[in-house]
């Protein structure tokens, strides 16, 4: 019996209709669907966005992934899970793994696949790329992310907050990931250097309680949700037409 297929499948950042069509034609075919487990027994963002496409006799697999930064209980989860989709590959079953945002953009499945090969060197996986959230952030504010020579950066803000001074040093934009719990940190920074004005938030991205932000000059002390991000541009780089 041949072994199954693990394919990570990038289902973009919120709105079911931004599937690929590659995406959508592996999700509805494979008999394993699995995804990152959410939080409270509520179900996740990859499992909100593929839910309407699933067919009942399909096995859903919500594989824990836990919100932490310990790298010892972050390695077990990574293991168990690893088990848990090799139980059905070694069967003959395909494994769709579905995964917000863009398969090899700041992903989970990434340490999924990279740990399921280590113990499995024989495991066959596959990459479906999908709609990564500054791509989708820059598309909400009706402006292109970058234009002609400008250079971008982009970084988790949760574990490089301290890296921005010296990316605003040389990047024309910045996109800053995971910005929730060191927003005030950052807006700090931003305050200081003069750019809040050319600062946009962006939470949400596509969905129907999508918010936008566009100057963050008397919003020092925002709330903001997980999935939410800033584009700031650098004083350097030309201001775009939202008209393009």
């Amino acid at each position: 019996m041949a072994t199954g297929i693990l394919y990570g499948i990038g289902v973009g950042p919120g709105d079911p209709e931004l599937l690929t069509l590659k995406g959508l034609r592996l999700l509805k075919s494979a008999p394993v669907v699995a995804y990152p487990a959410g939080v409270g027994g509520k179900p996740g963002m990859a499992q909100q966005i593929v839910a309407e496409w699933l067919r009942p006799e399909q096995i859903q697999l919500a594989l824990t992934f836990p919100y932490v930064r310990d790298i010892e209980t972050l390695t077990l989860a990574w293991r168990e899970s690893a088990e848990q989709v090799w139980n059905h590959l070694q069967n003959g079953q395909d494994v769709a793994f579905a995964c917000e945002g863009d398969v090899s953009f700041y992903s989970t499945f990434t340490y999924l696949a990279q740990t399921l090969q280590r113990v499995h060197p024989d495991a066959p996986v596959r990459l479906v790329p999908g709609i990564c959230s500054p791509m989708a952030a820059a598309a909400a504010l009706g402006e292109p992310l970058t234009l002609g020579s400008q250079r971008l950066a982009v970084l988790p803000a949760l574990y490089a907050v301290e890296e921005l001074e010296a990316a605003l040093d040389w990047a024309d934009v910045v996109v800053l990931m995971k910005v929730s719990s060191v927003y005030e940190r950052v807006w700090e920074l931003l305050h200081r250097r003069g750019l809040l004005g050319r600062s946009c938030i962006v939470e949400r991205a596509t969905l129907p309680e999508q918010v936008i932000y566009t100057d963050l000059r008397n919003r020092p002390h925002l709330q903001l949700p997980y999935f939410s991000l800033i584009i700031v541009r650098a004083p350097k780089s030309q201001p775009v037409d939202s008209n393009f």
